[in-house]
């Protein structure tokens, strides 16, 4: 039987708060989502910059869901130890890694310019 709409909605944030609750980097890059999103209310930020902001920091937690809903099925697939299923989980933490090191550098190229104008003056 499908679903209706307020089913598919309690069961995304089910998910939701399921990973919040137990994902530890998922709560630290919560609360660089917090402090970017009050830099970019702080700071005089264009349109534009937000929204690049906004887009990097959705794909870095997106992408952060998937690795830890791949991870989540590897271990109920092969609950025992194995090298392949490392690799797996490997790869999934390298994309994270590399979407959260071009969300920095983002950050960086956006901010900087205003941090830099604090000190000037």
């Amino acid at each position: 039987m499908a679903k209706n709409f307020s089913d598919n909605f309690r069961a995304a944030f089910s998910g939701f708060r399921e990973t919040v609750i137990f994902e530890k980097s998922f709560k630290i890059m919560l609360v660089i989502t917090a402090l970017v999103a009050a830099a970019m209310f702080y700071f005089p930020t264009s349109r534009l910059e937000k929204i690049i902001l906004l887009l990097t920091i959705f794909a870095v937690l997106i992408l952060e869901l998937i690795n830890t809903t791949v991870e989540r099925i590897m271990d109920v697939i092969v609950p025992e130890h194995d090298n392949r299923v490392r690799i797996i989980k490997d790869l999934m933490a390298a994309i994270v890694l590399l979407a959260s090191c071009g969300a920095a550098l983002v950050g960086i190229l956006v901010f900087l310019p205003y941090i830099l104008n604090l000190f000037a003056h």
